[in-house]
């Protein structure tokens, strides 16, 4: 089936958060991680079926999606998972909360790379917790962090390690040995991890695979929360369905006893969406893979001829984490924002020397988008 990421669906007077920000300004939106393509066929039908069925009453085990993700990470990744690790959450956000105030206690602290998707940072900001940036830098063109130094930052009072795999922003895809010694740090300093890996199914590099954190060895099992969706991936964001893996018994109760009472339990729609993505999806996935690589490869080529800009490659996600440095430009998010230009500011996630591009959309908006960039760095360097 030829499915057409070419095709313009206007969002501008839909309920896109997205499209909405900028009013009707002629300011591209290209910053919170949604794609403009049409979600997959497979899950438009199964909501038409659903609808159609007329009635909407509380939901309850979702057994079909849960076999689906035990059966998915055997698969992909030979991790061989049971139903009862499985918690089903409302959105990946919740579950980096959650495992904030489940495995920390006021005057106990948290870890996070920086930069760094915001929730992470908000979500200890939230629960009144302390956290430690630990630094990410240029590595062989790839974002990693600097373990090394962040040993000299500790205090003895942090409880979590919060870790994005794939990163966002930067798109890294880590390495068996890169995990390793994420792991190694893990155990030194008695950390439970929270690993959120909602962009495990985007990945852009060819050759590379993605690896779950808790596949590592049984303590990395044991001391671990994995967070995974299918929303980022197949473009389903708006119907929040997400799913914690959390092996260990004890770790799972108080995950479960921080959510309750506060996190709802998913919409029906949301799990009949999310069943179908991962279920049936794939052939969409993979085209949208292929247009994607694409779009990267060529946004990479054209931003990285421009003076004062600069970005790597992202093995994964549509996201691209470009540096500018333009002279007299304090604020780049805000100077492309006069140019007709809606990124992500990059102080969101720790680094206002940068700006987030969204390049999931038509190769019609990047172009545009690319024209846009070329004339508002000419401006600055005029």
């Amino acid at each position: 089936m030829a499915f057409n990421f070419d095709e313009w669906i206007d969002r501008h007077h839909s309920d896109s958060r997205k499209w909405q920000k900028y009013g009707d300004r002629d300011i591209l939106p290209l910053w919170v991680a949604d794609t403009d393509f049409r979600s997959p066929p497979a899950v438009i039908e199964a909501l038409q079926a659903r609808v159609a069925h007329g009635v909407f009453g509380y939901g309850s085990e979702p057994v079909e999606l849960i076999d689906i993700v035990i059966e998915r990470m055997a698969s992909r990744y030979n991790w061989h998972i049971e139903a009862d690790w499985l918690v089903v959450l409302p959105g990946v956000v919740a579950g980096l909360n959650l495992c904030v105030r489940a495995f920390t206690s006021p005057g106990e602290g948290t870890l996070a790379p920086t930069p760094i998707y915001p929730p992470f940072r908000q979500a200890a900001a939230w629960a009144g917790r302390s956290q430690i940036n630990l630094q990410m830098r240029l590595e062989h063109q790839r974002w990693v962090m600097d373990l090394a130094a962040a040993e000299m930052q500790l205090s003895g009072n942090e409880k979590l390690l919060m870790l994005c795999n794939p990163h966002n922003p930067g798109g890294t895809v880590y390495r068996r040995e890169e995990l390793a010694q994420q792991l190694r740090f893990a155990e030194r300093h008695d950390l439970i991890v929270c690993s959120d890996e909602i962009h495990c199914d985007l990945i852009l590099e060819p050759g590379l695979t993605h690896i779950p954190f808790a596949t590592l060895s049984e303590d990395a099992a044991q001391r671990s929360v994995t967070l995974i969706s299918p929303s980022k991936t197949f473009n389903i964001a708006g119907l929040g369905a997400s799913l914690a893996i959390i092996p260990n018994k004890a770790l799972r109760q108080r995950f479960q006893e921080a959510r309750r009472g506060m996190v709802p339990a998913v919409d029906i729609l949301a799990l009949t969406a999310a069943t179908a993505a991962w279920r049936d999806g794939q052939p969409w996935l993979e085209a949208q893979l292929d247009y994607l690589r694409h779009h990267r490869n060529w946004l990479c080529e054209r931003v990285n001829a421009l003076p004062g800009l600069s970005v790597v490659p992202p093995e994964a996600t549509y996201l691209a984490w470009i540096a500018a440095r333009l002279p007299e430009v304090t604020s780049p998010a805000l100077w492309f924002e006069k140019h007709g230009l809606g990124f992500s500011a990059g102080r969101e996630f720790g680094d206002d020397g940068f700006v987030r591009f969204n390049f999931g959309c038509t190769r019609a908006t990047l172009e545009e988008a690319v024209a846009r960039l070329e004339r508002a760095v000419a401006a600055a360097n005029a």
